[in-house]
């Protein structure tokens, strides 16, 4: 059982390689089959945890702490594992230093916002339009790479960041035309697209204490927003709401927030192997692919009724990060073999 971040991607280049096409092809069907069905069914899962009418549970930072729980408990389970059998369980090996604990928190706080925000703006929003309202992470990742990292950006992948704003301000007129709209949730939604970017930008910076494991960083951040999390829920009064809640004693109850905890676990995973079998920008794809293909599934389970610039707007959007992803793609490939006509006209910066 080898997990991403422990193995000698050299040889599995090798072995990969050796395999029959029709082998290779079946092995990346099913890891992005994988990938979707753990995605979707974390979004819907969590969508009924944080507002589910048959729950009625206001407690939106316990169910986002007791996920960092599960995820914590699980990758120091799986580190026990290794250390036990290594030859069975390919995990690196986990010790809870205070030292890299400390010097991982700018980055666990940013984290923490990135979770808390994404659960908040799917619990005031729909699953239909959790993805535009969490549309301009792309966006975000342009500004602040030129902000923060002093990252210059192609005119054609600014124009595709013009259509995702574009798609993301029409799919918030319409939410508000048929009155949907929660305002409340779509600030949720851009200050989780805040989060996610600079999580991703202080990700490269801190890896270096962990030793470049994903899986170690993973582990210090969950097990710091555990413990910055206890505070929270004493001050927004979310304990004295669990004591009251009717189904605290249930087993169902309880399985179905542990369920949740391996989904966000599970997620990480799926993730980093779609990446392996694939590529970055395939995975990119992958992702706007499920997007649109989760925006329809909600329309269809939740039975709603959208106009014709709503579904634009969703199409702007998708479409837009996809050619961002294209253009990214492209520009990368053109500095790895330069072609000094195309260099020409790629020079126009800002």
């Amino acid at each position: 059982m080898a997990l991403m971040g422990t193995s000698d991607p050299s040889g599995e280049d090798e072995a990969s390689q050796e395999k029959p096409f029709v082998l290779r092809a079946l092995q990346i069907a099913l890891v992005v089959s994988l990938y979707w069905v753990t995605s979707i069914s974390m979004v819907f899962l969590n969508k009924y945890l944080l507002d589910s009418p048959s729950l009625q549970l206001d407690t939106p930072i316990f169910v986002t702490f007791y996920q960092c729980l599960v995820t914590a408990l699980l990758c120091k389970g799986l580190s026990t594992l290794a250390t036990c059998w290594p030859g069975a369980v390919d995990f690196p090996t986990l010790h809870l230093d205070l030292r890299v604990a400390r010097s991982i928190l700018p980055l666990s706080v940013v984290f923490i916002g990135m979770i808390t925000f994404n659960n908040l703006c799917l619990k005031y929003v729909g699953v239909a339009f959790y993805n535009v309202g969490r549309s301009l992470t792309t966006v975000f990742n342009v500004l602040l790479s030129y902000l923060l990292l002093k990252q210059t950006t192609s005119f054609y992948a600014l124009l595709t960041c013009g259509t995702i704003i574009g798609g993301f301000w029409l799919g918030v007129d319409q939410e508000g035309a048929e009155g949907t709209l929660s305002w409340t949730g779509t600030v949720f939604g851009v200050l989780a697209s805040l989060c996610v970017s600079l999580n991703a930008i202080y990700t490269k910076k801190v890896l270096p204490a962990v030793d470049g494991s994903i899986w170690r960083l993973t582990f210090y951040n969950n097990v710091n927003a555990c413990i910055l999390f206890l505070p929270l829920l004493l001050l927004l009064g979310e304990l004295r709401a669990l004591h009251h809640f009717p189904l605290l004693t249930s087993a169902h109850f309880w399985g179905m927030m542990t369920l949740g905890g391996l989904f966000g676990f599970a997620i990480g995973y799926v993730t980093g192997l779609q990446i392996k079998f694939t590529s970055p920008l395939t995975h990119n794809v992958s992702g706007t692919a499920k997007a649109c293909a989760q925006t329809v599934l909600a329309v269809l389970y939740y039975e709603d009724t959208k106009s014709f610039l709503w579904w634009a707007s969703n199409m702007m959007v998708l479409g837009g990060s996809f050619a961002y992803t294209w253009v990214r793609g492209w520009e990368m490939k053109t500095q790895e073999d330069p072609n000094p006509k195309e260099s020409e006209k790629s020079t126009m910066e800002v």
